[in-house]
């Protein structure tokens, strides 16, 4: 077709797609635990990464609850009741997440307590109950509980001199009823398992059979209450509304005004009440009642309950029940040579430098970036800090700057979901060092993972930047995929330094010339490019779009996805979490795939890939396809401009969707099948990894 006779791509309003072309998120999300749970049934994953998968399955459903559940309850009760684009009304989608939740936790607790129990006691670990002990394991765990635990127990009785206790959200505890044998009055009791000892108790003479905490404290409950008779006890769990409401225009001190609400966010209202399937139905209306709890957030399941705690045996230092470990290796163009460290500034003046964690390292790229940039020729240092470790070697290479007589601005997101009080912390031991603290923008998180190194090099300044798709956490950066660039490209520098001076002082939104910003500009500019390749594609030139994200929730963003596959537009998404996009619909997606890729690493690294008539135009950043990413966080995408590297991307998003990759494929109807190819992705990005040679 010649350029004089090509149409021009206009986007169709949207009436005239199906109003039932959107997926419900929240279901959406369970279906990406369910592929957790899926990984923990898998018999040829070794077998203690699938209690570690058990784990993380368990801690997922719980940050569900604490925020999902508990936001979808307030607006209920708030009478924010609007239909979410599925269609169903927020009692409905109430509904059908009680009802797949039940489902999956009692396939949850089923695995745990046969199948994967069994192949742990096959292999020599055991998790037993009481009775199963010998007298002399008995009285040896009776020393223990004399010694370790009976000092830290304490008893709350409830009566009219004694109102139910404050149950903390997440805790353990047991409900106790008691009798008094001197006039034969029943009492109810709660003891709370301490969470700060061992939950899987080592049966003393043994290295590796476990008893739960909470069965050897129910064997002593007698030594709690002397002189009454202890008639029962059931095990149970609260889980909170732990979602925090910030007024950041009060004209209080951000920093003090989320001390205060942190305080609150601990006696949240109650969202689900988790209950051993024996409870007595007198002890369990009576935690209904107290806790003013539904019977539809009650769960009833198989004893032990919290499965997260198995965390505590996924990570037992047995080799041959864990994944092989891969050889992280150096990035090649930053490795050093053997009698001298790695020059990152250097590196950096030859080249652009993609890194790709965990398979490349983490310490010796970013790590070392930062740790470099308290060098003499430095003369300021400007970094975003989202989550961070408890020993943070970033924030002391800041410190150690600042020190330095640097200048150093920290931006700290103090707002960032249950690391707010880790991150209030660092804000003020940055403080006390000398670096400039701030808080970002009023109403937003500052989601964006960004460093700004300025270098006097002669007589010109010299701007060395990171953008990344993952925090600046070197714990989390040995599980997490991640992608970041390196670069002393003069375009990023001046848009960073930009970008820095908006979120630390007053600004209007600038014009930036490689990067995409949020709240204003990554859906602008994605969905220009979008709709470029649907004009391409009909004018007869190369054409498609390629994402790798961690969620499709956001509608304007689907519906252009929609509309390019209307044109015959090919688009493949890689996708981690939720996704409310139906692929594969006649009429509406059918050039649309979605595929997930679940392993040892989450997957975390975000992609844009567009095909721009045999011009790639590539992008990786920090924002998901998500309401709150485009619209309320300050989120960077940067331009990948090396070939080298846009080939590197491309290759990833070909792994991911291809047909001999082991994957979960979405289909029209919201289901996801899992496709046992013979590639797993993440063993093969680490070959490749390996494989490249060092280039000088």
């Amino acid at each position: 077709m010649s350029e004089e006779t090509t149409a021009i791509f206009i986007p169709p309003s949207e009436h005239q797609l199906p109003a039932d072309r959107f997926l419900e998120r929240e279901l959406s999300w369970l279906d990406f635990n369910q592929r957790v749970l899926e990984l923990a049934e898998d018999e040829s994953v070794p077998l203690l990464e699938r209690v570690n998968f058990l784990s993380i399955f368990a801690s997922n459903l719980d940050e569900f609850f604490m925020v999902r559940v508990a936001s979808l309850k307030r607006r209920i009760a708030t009478g924010i009741a609007v239909p979410s684009p599925s269609g169903l009304s927020p009692q409905d989608v109430l509904a059908k997440i009680s009802e797949r939740t039940r489902e999956l936790q009692i396939r949850h607790a089923e695995l745990f307590a046969t199948a994967v129990s069994k192949s742990l006691a096959e292999n020599g670990i055991e998790v037993v109950h009481w009775s199963t002990l010998s007298e002399e394991e008995k009285t040896e765990l009776h020393s223990y509980f004399s010694s370790q635990v009976f000092p830290v127990l304490t008893p709350l009785a409830v009566d009219p001199a004694h109102p139910f206790p404050y149950i903390s959200g997440l805790s353990l505890n047991l409900a106790v009823v008691l009798r008094n044998p001197k006039n034969s009055a029943e009492h109810f009791a709660r003891v709370k398992v301490p969470p700060l000892l061992p939950r899987f108790v080592v049966v003393p003479g043994s290295t590796s059979r476990y008893v739960p905490l909470e069965d050897v404290i129910g064997e002593f409950l007698g030594e709690l209450f002397q002189g009454m008779e202890v008639l029962q006890h059931h095990t149970f769990r609260v889980t909170r509304n732990e979602d925090l409401e910030v007024d950041e225009d009060d004209g209080e001190n951000l920093l003090v005004q989320l001390e205060k609400e942190l305080l609150r966010r601990r006696f949240g209202p109650p969202v689900r009440l988790e209950v051993a399937e024996d409870i007595d139905s007198q002890v369990l209306s009576l935690l209904k009642r107290e806790l003013d709890i539904d019977d539809s957030d009650v769960y009833l399941l198989p004893e032990p309950l919290d499965l997260s705690s198995l965390s505590a045996l996924a990570f037992l230092p047995l080799p041959e029940f864990h994944f092989e470990p891969h050889q992280i290796t150096t990035n090649r163009y930053l490795e050093a040579d053997e009698d001298e460290a790695a020059d990152i500034f250097a590196s950096l003046r030859e080249r652009e430098v993609l890194v790709h964690h965990p398979y490349e390292s983490f310490a010796t790229s970013v790590q070392a970036f930062l740790e470099q940039a308290a060098d003499p020729a430095v003369v300021a240092i400007k970094q975003t800090l989202y989550r961070t470790s408890g020993d943070s070697p970033i924030v002391d290479a800041l410190i150690d700057a600042a020190a330095a007589g640097k200048q150093v601005l920290a931006l700290v997101e103090i707002k960032a979901r249950f690391d707010e009080q880790n991150n209030i912390g660092w804000a003020r031991k940055l403080e006390s060092a000398g670096v400039h603290v701030v808080y970002g923008l009023v109403g937003l998180k500052t989601h964006c993972k960004l460093s700004l190194v300025i270098r006097q090099e002669g007589d010109h300044l010299r701007r060395y930047c990171h953008i990344g798709t993952g925090n600046y956490n070197p714990k989390t950066a040995r599980y997490y995929e991640d992608l970041g660039l390196l670069t002393a490209r003069p375009e990023v520098g001046e848009d960073l330094t930009k970008l820095f001076n908006l979120l630390s002082g007053y600004a209007t939104e600038p014009q930036y010339k490689s990067i995409l910003t949020s709240p204003v500009g990554v859906r602008e500019g994605l969905t220009e490019r979008i709709r470029r390749e649907a004009e391409n594609h009909l004018a007869g030139k190369p054409a498609g779009i390629r994402f790798k994200i961690n969620s499709l929730v956001d509608e304007q963003i689907i519906d252009e996805l929609y509309l390019a596959s209307k044109q015959g537009v090919p688009i493949d998404i890689l996708v981690r979490g939720m996704c409310a996009l139906r692929p594969g619909v006649e009429g509406l997606s059918e050039s649309i795939r979605v595929h997930s890729v679940l392993g040892r690493y989450l997957e975390h690294s975000r992609i844009f890939y567009f095909e721009n008539a045999g011009d790639p135009d590539v992008y990786i950043g920090s924002a998901d396809m998500m309401h709150r990413n485009l619209d309320r966080r300050v989120e960077t995408l940067v331009k990948i401009v090396q070939g080298d590297q846009i080939t590197e991307l491309r290759d990833v998003m070909d792994l991911g969707m291809g047909e001999d990759s082991s994957v979960w494929v979405l289909d029209a109807n919201g289901s996801w099948q899992r496709r046992a190819g013979a590639v797993n992705v993440q063993d093969e990005l680490m070959a490749r990894t390996l494989s490249k040679k060092r280039i000088r």
